[in-house]
């Protein structure tokens, strides 16, 4: 331990001289790199860039030889040090300059993960968990106006989920149980769940004078219908993901929580272009009798996410499986995303990523993108509703998904990293470990 500690005090000092002599920018960005990195398996990463003369004193040993360092140099007179995983599994790299060991690397290499592209226009149909309460209305009876359901203290965003203990679903399930309550004079028990908590109402149905039928003074809705674009999805499970952010009701402007649901094809059917101001949107059809291609299981803040039911689902730009990259490898500069503008037709258009912010947690707006697509400019305007979940792709590789855009610009938006939309589908790998610091 203590011939460790005299090598390493005898390489700082030797440090202070190498940065004497001309290689203190170099050795400064040395000591700054990432003490620790996450590649996937025969994937190449750039950990430092240095000086030629410092790339001659710079060796490196790893422990259990699971991932293999090169110095590749660059047409200005620099290079590269890079790493590429060979192996799955976690090694430790010392480096070494002039023979004196002064930094530790950790590298986590983890399997090879291949995700196939979508870009399909989907029409996006999900049946809230109960029925949601969207508003109160008023009841004029011969008591004066009220509204039941405001009286028992129930809220725009609670969801009904049982009357008198009877499990509610759909909204032709609450006349009946409604009514009964009314015409027998007794209090209707109301299971209503708001947020986490589960909470029981007592409501006394009233009818407006001259009807006869009861009513809670309540409107709700069970279901909710849009256009959105397919991400990704894994060719072994069927899992897939869409979107890119959460699915919120129209009126109460909160998430729906999604009991059960269906992703069908669609066809874009015109453009409404955007404008400052003005972000435009996808006018696109589907019905009960096009194809459904799978189930929606769960609706997050990263989208949509279920399992195809359609086997063969292609988009006809790229249709082989492609290799995914995590957040801190993705570079500003030239990308594509896939997207339908006309029809059903998939198509790949230019964008440039402004701004990549490497995360630790998951957060939506990990990218900035500008659309650079003439054809794509002239056609919408740039980002329009109806294109979120369109798959951003770089160097062949899958790495985020349109998410929102820039209302005052609508040439350019934000995007998430696609790793976070995997976690959510449950194509998981470890993310604890795919950080750097």
């Amino acid at each position: 331990m203590r011939g460790e500690t005299i090598r390493m005090v005898v390489g700082g000092c030797l440090l202070v001289t190498m940065m004497m002599i001309g290689f203190s920018p170099s050795v400064k960005d040395l000591l700054m790199s990432p003490t620790s990195l996450t590649i996937f398996e025969g994937e190449q990463l750039e950990w430092l860039e240095t000086s030629s003369k410092l790339s001659q004193a710079i060796t490196v040993s790893t422990n259990e030889s699971k991932v293999a360092f090169e110095a590749m140099p660059t047409d200005d007179g620099y290079t590269k040090q890079t790493v590429t995983g060979v192996e799955e599994g976690t090694d430790e790299a010392t480096i070494e300059v002039a023979g004196i060991p002064i930094k530790k690397l950790s590298i986590n290499t983890l399997p090879k993960m291949k995700v196939v592209p979508g870009g399909q226009s989907i029409g996006v149909k999900v049946n809230t968990d109960g029925v949601l309460v969207v508003g109160h209305h008023l009841i004029h009876s011969e008591n004066g106006e009220k509204s039941p359901g405001e009286l028992a203290g129930i809220r725009v965003g609670d969801r009904i989920t049982k009357l008198n203990d009877k499990e509610i679903q759909h909204m032709d399930e609450v006349g009946d149980v409604v009514q009964a309550a009314g015409e027998g004079k007794k209090p209707l028990k109301v299971e209503i769940r708001r947020g986490d908590q589960t909470l029981v109402r007592e409501l006394s149905p009233l009818k407006n004078k001259g009807e006869s039928t009861f009513r809670m003074g309540l409107y709700i809705r069970d279901s909710a219908a849009g256009v959105g674009t397919l991400t990704f999805y894994d060719p072994v499970s069927k899992k897939y993901g869409a979107l890119g952010h959460v699915i919120s009701d129209v009126d109460t402007k909160k998430p729906i929580v999604v009991h059960d649901g269906q992703i069908i094809r669609s066809s874009v059917t015109s453009i409404d272009k955007g404008s400052n101001g003005d972000p435009g949107e996808k006018l696109a059809s589907f019905s009960n009798q096009r194809n459904t291609l799978g189930t929606i299981e769960k609706n997050s803040s990263f989208g949509i996410f279920g399992t195809l039911t359609e086997k063969d689902l292609k988009n006809h730009v790229s249709d082989e499986a492609l290799p995914v990259t995590l957040s801190n490898h993705v570079k500003e500069g030239p990308a594509k995303i896939l997207t339908v503008v006309e029809g059903e037709k998939v198509e790949e258009f230019d964008i440039e990523i402004v701004s990549s912010v490497p995360q630790k947690q998951p957060a939506t707006k990990g990218l900035v993108i500008k659309v650079t697509d003439p054809k794509l400019l002239n056609t919408t305007g740039g980002i329009v509703q109806g294109m979120s979940g369109s798959p951003i792709i770089q160097d062949g590789k899958l790495v985020g998904a349109v998410t929102h855009v820039f209302v005052n610009d609508p040439t350019s938006g934000y995007g998430c990293h696609i790793s976070w939309m995997l976690e959510e589908a449950g194509i998981t790998f470890d993310q604890s470990k795919a950080k750097a610091s």
